[in-house]
């Protein structure tokens, strides 16, 4: 085993050591855990509590009644298939999008610096880290210079700390500030990250509002099913004297009861989201951020990488000393930068002054929490580069210059030189002697003006959340035409207090100088405030506010620590791309509760007619393929179609009590008014049971053909023409003789038809005036 640094040369590893601890297993082989596999699919989609119950019901039906009575089986295959083919869509492509978003890890091997896969790493790798990088193993650190790693996702301290060689590092940190190296000591499923990378990129249902309100749906119906069979089994003994029938009755009661599929097209709904959204390069690292984006109603966005693309150009240098060598001394800190950021990148590559050639003796990275960074020269003195307003006093004419030029909508940097050794006290630098201001133009994402519209449209707010200057932030969200930003807040002004801060938050749109911590206060006071909340970054300083928000929605070309929490990554860097994951979550959401609304209905109006039929002590009125019939036509066919329509209302909370406000009235009304037909039918002894039972399913069928009607609203073309032909459908069954027969229906009692059907009008009219009432009373209640 490998435990320190001294273990691996300053060259790293060579081809014939790594081929060695590849053959050994010593590899980071953590498995990539984007989705379940494909024998966790099909076992997820056949051992069902469903399949086991609907099975030992067709089995029973086989055995004491007729094959065309066990039609219901067929749900078995139609769920698990469907279910099985459409995971496996998704799974496709949340693998191949899990690879392309995988951040790789920078090696050094025969002397030379490699990227590989996080797989690929082995024991005693020498890993190659900068500001940004996540660090996937465990190890100890071989180089620092100025290396600081954020490890609160491990302890909760928030504080980056201070690496030096030798120094243990943990996987699940990141690198904050500065740059250095560490040895591989643990890899694979030895290091922490195993569990971490599990748990963080596992596709799972887990902690969904929808699917706890479903969950709950169903142990409702498990509750009653048992009791209601016995009732059902000992009423049919008693009326029909025999145990087939009895058998029969009670399983074309009890069937019905289930809302089998209701399951099945929420996994379908939630799946083909993760495909359509991978279509667009969005990468959904776990299936609930699916309802995350339905219900957000605040999008906290960073600045940079969000509303400006990652690059920045130098617009100018302004000299505010001839008597300090302010361009030498900027180029000789783009020169010393050998891990630059954004901001030293576009230094380098627009200014003009060359190299002087200083020998740097001692620096101090750049990090999101001091805002600058500093480096000491031989016989050249100290120097800082950073945010004017952190370097330079309240009352220096060069500060209020920079604001100026910041108002404009640049962003500007202080060079500043400060007295000898200062920089071994970086948390009290003082005595800053203005050199320049440099002032960089940032690259204004072309579809941000439109991205903030969409927004503004949906009725969802949008917070500008910066590090940067409030002058320069505010100027650019002016250019972008978003609401409030004429009066940008200086963070640091800004309360402790959760409450006060949520009114600020309330109040005011754009916010620079925000802290990590203070971004992370931010989301919290939000949420305080009952706001679900999405927050975007793409930089380490986001983490934190990423990790804590409703929706973390990360950029791809941001950090690998940014990536790794967010729920959500925009592969393709496009903050265009957000209106249609937002799109997409919404109708996900609106479309499971339309289908809810049509399971539940057929729950319902199921429990109310075995309960009526147990206690008249008379033959249950259906067959099971009778109820197979109904519930394709009016449930499962429009249930399949309505999953998957377009949908864009805002999701709400209350998912369980709206579904039941409407399928308890639309159930009892079914039920009520087709028990009503069905008894009026029967209490004629010259009628056949097949007359009797055709009369309660034109009753039920007619009923909950309205209801698929009042679902489906707003009404358009398509889905006017879903219910007309379900409509069809159900005539084409009656005309066809050898399918009338296969479905043992009689319309021959015209009389009773008729009354039967006129009483599902009045029901469905009384049905209507309830919904109405309770809409109109909920208003009043502020539902």
């Amino acid at each position: 085993m490998v435990t320190d640094a001294q273990a691996t040369p300053a060259g790293g590893l060579t081809a014939a050591q790594v081929a060695r601890r590849v053959a050994a297993g010593q590899v980071n082989d953590v498995p990539r855990r984007s989705s379940r596999s494909v024998g966790e699919i099909v076992r997820a989609n056949v051992l069902t509590r469903f399949n086991a119950l609907i099975g030992t019901l067709f089995v029973l039906v086989m055995i004491f009644g007729a094959w065309q009575d066990g039609l219901f089986g067929g749900i078995i295959v139609a769920n698990s298939a469907i279910g099985i083919v459409q995971e496996v869509r998704a799974k496709r492509t949340l693998d191949r999008l899990a690879v392309i978003g995988e951040t790789p890890v920078t090696v050094r091997r025969d002397g030379a610096d490699a990227e590989v896969a996080q797989q690929q790493v082995v024991l005693g790798d020498l890993i190659l880290l900068g500001t940004g990088d996540r660090i996937v193993v465990d190890g100890a650190v071989a180089d620092s210079r100025g290396l600081e790693v954020d490890e609160s996702l491990l302890t909760g301290e928030a504080d980056p700390v201070r690496k030096a060689p030798g120094d243990p590092v943990q996987s699940g940190s990141f690198v904050v500030a500065g740059s250095g190296g560490f040895v591989a000591a643990k890899v694979g499923r030895d290091a922490y990250a195993a569990r971490l990378v599990e748990e963080a990129s596992r596709f799972t249902l887990s902690h969904s509002e929808l699917m706890s309100g479903i969950n709950r749906f169903l142990v409702y119906v498990t509750w009653l099913i048992v009791p209601i069979a016995i009732l059902l089994f000992a009423s049919q003994f008693g009326a029909t004297g025999g145990v087939g029938n009895a058998v029969v009755g009670a399983v074309a009661g009890v069937v019905t009861m289930i809302p089998e599929g209701l399951v099945l097209m929420t996994s379908i709904a939630f799946a083909v989201g993760v495909v359509r959204l991978g279509r667009r390069r969005c990468l959904v690292q776990e299936l609930p951020a699916i309802e995350g984006l339905a219900r957000v109603d605040v999008l906290c966005v960073d600045k940079t990488g969000t509303l400006t693309e990652p690059g920045m150009d130098l617009d100018e240098v302004v000299v505010l000393s001839d008597a300090l060598p302010g361009r030498r001394a900027l180029a000789a800190l783009a020169a010393a930068d050998d891990d630059p950021n954004a901001t030293m990148r576009a230094v380098q590559e627009g200014l003009a002054d060359p190299d002087p050639g200083w020998k740097a003796t001692g620096t101090v990275p750049f990090s999101s929490a001091r805002k600058w960074s500093g480096t000491e020269f031989d016989g050249n003195g100290s120097w800082v580069f950073g945010a004017p307003d952190v370097l330079l006093a309240a009352g220096d004419p060069a500060r209020a210059r920079a604001e100026e030029i910041g108002a404009t909508g640049l962003r500007v940097l202080a060079l500043a030189r400060v007295p000898d050794g200062s920089l071994a006290a970086p948390d009290a630098l003082g005595g800053a002697e203005p050199a320049a201001l440099v002032a960089l133009r940032q690259r204004v994402r072309p579809e941000a003006a439109a991205t903030l519209r969409y927004f503004a449209e949906q009725r969802v707010q949008v917070k500008v959340i910066s590090g940067d200057n409030p002058a320069s932030v505010g100027a650019i969200a002016r250019a972008l035409d978003l609401p409030g930003a004429g009066h940008p807040v200086d963070a640091r002004s800004l309360p402790e207090d959760t409450a006060e801060l949520a009114e600020a938050m309330e109040r005011n749109s754009v916010f620079g100088r925000v802290g990590p911590q203070q971004k992370r206060a931010m989301v919290k006071a939000l949420q305080a405030k009952g706001h679900t909340v999405a927050m975007t970054g793409d930089g380490v300083n986001d983490v934190l506010a990423l990790k804590d928000a409703d929706l973390g929605v990360a950029m791809g070309s941001g950090s690998g620590a940014t990536r790794a929490v967010a729920q959500v990554v925009l592969l393709d860097n496009s903050f265009a791309t957000l209106p249609s994951v937002v799109a997409e979550g919404r109708r996900v959401l609106g479309n499971i509760e339309r289908v809810a609304n049509l399971f539940l209905t057929k729950t319902v109006y199921s429990i109310i007619l075995a309960v009526l039929v147990g206690l008249v002590h008379i033959r249950f009125p259906f067959l099971p393929r009778h109820l197979t019939l109904i519930s394709s036509l009016t449930i499962g066919v429009p249930a399949f179609f309505l999953a998957l329509a377009p949908n864009s209302e805002r999701a709400r909370t209350g998912f369980v009590p709206r579904v039941l406000r409407f399928a308890i009235p639309a159930g009892i009304a079914c039920g009520v008014a087709t028990f009503a037909g069905y008894r009026l039918a029967a209490a004629n002894p010259a009628t056949a049971f097949e007359e009797d039972s055709t009369t309660a399913t034109l009753a039920l069928f007619a009923l909950a053909l309205w209801v698929l009607l009042l679902i489906a609203r707003p009404w358009n073309w398509w889905r006017l023409g879903l219910v007309a032909a379900m409509g069809a459908a159900f005539l084409v069954v009656l005309a066809v003789p050898w399918l009338r027969h296969f479905f043992a229906l009689r319309p021959d009692n015209l009389r009773n038809d008729v009354i039967a059907l006129a009483i599902s009008a009045v029901a469905g009219v009384l049905l209507v005036l309830v919904l109405r009432w309770d809409a109109r009373f909920g208003r009043a209640q502020g539902r």
